[in-house]
Formats: structure tokens, sequence, C-alpha cells
């Protein structure tokens, strides 16, 4: 029993200390902020979780350079159901439109115990398998997008949390021991994983399209609700004095997906703070990247 106790607690302890230490190094650091970008007419991007947050800053400012942007709100996508992926990207593809920028951003937070339509734990399920599908099922029209011009780019929006992290490829759906806080942390490091592996299958001369992961902070938006507040102040007065502002934190995911410095082969990586940053070495480690991949295609019934 106190072992099991130990294996619950453990995964939160570690996360709110991890917190702490984001939350004290982003009010002792530099402000993030945004270069001048250049105009997006007749580009398009889609923005999974674009109505709210990070998001919505992240659509408003595209849109605010000229880019068609799909926020998938009102273009129907539930990350939940395998069945609304497929459907939401056949009615994309009908619409006969180029896809520039994908940016996968929404995502969930230490919710209740629980499994997607399609019984996968529900941090894995939405977070991670459900915008892996969504990114399987456009890549061909993000790499013909890309073949003109500019490279196409996938931003996969992640978090420190990823750090602490750990990839069970035995038990994804965190069946044996539920921890909303390692299931979370679990899904985010998933995330970079499948961006460095989806990055370096990518990488060939003229490759039309990059792909890489972002950490916008901690930000004063609804995914923290779940949060234990009495410790984070994650709702209220506190959080929007001490978290970055939704604008603030869609600084680093605008710069990665839009700038012309990571144009190319110069894109890639992850991003936190507004620059290319050195993550765990389990990020790095090609056949943890390659197993997962192997996986999550079997768990997706995909070829």
């Amino acid at each position: 029993m106190l072992a099991v106790l130990r294996l619950c607690l453990l995964p939160a302890v570690r996360l709110y200390l991890l917190g702490l230490r984001v939350l004290l190094s982003q009010l002792c650091g530099r402000p993030v902020r945004l270069s001048v970008m250049p105009r997006q007419d007749g580009r398009v991007a889609i923005v999974t979780g674009g109505g709210k947050g990070i998001g919505y800053e992240v659509v408003r400012h595209m849109a605010r350079l000229g880019m068609h942007v799909i926020i998938v709100e009102f273009m129907k996508l539930d990350l939940a159901s395998l069945q609304s992926v497929h459907q939401f990207v056949t009615n994309f593809k009908d619409r006969n439109l180029q896809l520039n920028i994908l940016v996968n951003n929404a995502g969930v937070m230490l919710v209740p115990e629980g499994c997607t339509e399609d019984g996968f734990e529900r941090h894995f399920g939405i977070n991670y398998l459900g915008h892996f599908l969504l990114t399987w099922l456009l890549l061909d029209i993000l790499k013909d997008s890309g073949k003109c011009g500019r490279v196409s780019r996938v931003v996969n929006v992640s978090s420190a949390a990823h750090r602490i992290g750990e990839i069970q490829l035995s038990d994804l759906n965190s069946r044996q021991h539920y921890s909303a806080h390692a299931a979370y942390c679990q899904s985010k490091l998933a995330q970079l994983l499948f961006s460095s592996h989806l990055h370096q299958e990518l990488q060939n001369p003229g490759s039309p399209l990059t792909s890489c992961a972002v950490d916008p902070g901690m930000v004063d938006t609804a995914l923290y609700r779940h949060l234990w507040t009495p410790i984070f102040w994650a709702q209220g007065a506190v959080a929007r004095l001490l978290f970055r502002t939704p604008a603030e934190g869609a600084t680093t995911v605008l710069h990665a997906a839009l700038s012309p410095d990571l144009e190319g082969e110069c894109g890639g990586g992850y991003w936190a703070s507004g620059q290319r940053q050195i993550t765990i070495p389990p990020t790095l480690d090609p056949q943890l990247q390659l197993d997962l991949w192997k996986t999550s295609l079997q768990l997706l019934g995909l070829q």
C-alpha cells in the first residue's frame, strides 16, 4: 500500500517542484519578445485549441499577418476521438487548401482518470495520440505545400514537464498505477519524442517540411485549473501576477512557426523562452523514438 502511495505521490511532488523552478526562472529572466515577422498572405495554418489561451493569441497574430487560419473549434475536431480526427482531415482536404503550418497546441493537464472514446488514457490520447494521428494524416498536404517557396512546419506545443516524464511502452495507458501527474508528464515527453523522430525522418536535402517542439512556459490559462491551487495559485490574481500572459506564451510558438531564421535545415529542435534549448537525453534516444513511433502506429492502426 505504501509503495503504491509513493508511486502516486512522487510524480506530483516532482511536477510541483519543477513548476516552481520554471516559475522562478521566468520571473528572473528577460521577457520574451517576438521579432517582426514577415507577411503570410496566401498561406494556411491549422491551430488546435485555437479558440482560447495561447492558441487564440497564435491565431490572432497569424491572422494579422494575412494567414488563413483554421481554428479547430470552428471546424470540428475532437482529439479524444480518432474517428473525429479522420473526419476533420477528410473535411479539410475536401476544401482543396494548401497547409503550411500545423500547430498542435490543444491539450489537457491533470484531468481526472478516464479514457478517450477509443479507450486510451486521456492525457496520452488527447495530448499525444490525437495529434500524432492528425499530423500523420496531414503529412502529404504539408509536404506538397512546402515544395514551393517556404517549407511547411509542424509545431508541437509541449511543456517543461517532459523533463520528468517516463515512457512506459508496456503501459502507455497508465493502467498499473495511475497518477494524473505522471500521465501528463509522459504525454509531454511523448510529444517531444514524436517531434524529434518526425524531424529526423524528414531530414533529406531540400525537405519541404520540418518539425519542432515548443515550451511556452507557465501561462495564465485554463490549463492549470486542475492543479492543487493552494500550492500554485493557478487561478485568480496571483496567476495573473506571476505567470506569463497568453500573448507572452504565444511568442515562442509564433517564432517556431513563422521565423525566417528557422527556414529549412535550421528548423527542428526544442524551443523555450524564445531560444533553442538542450533537453533531456531520453528525448534524443533514437531507439526510444523509434519504439514509440512504431507502437503509436500500431495503436492507431496505421501502416
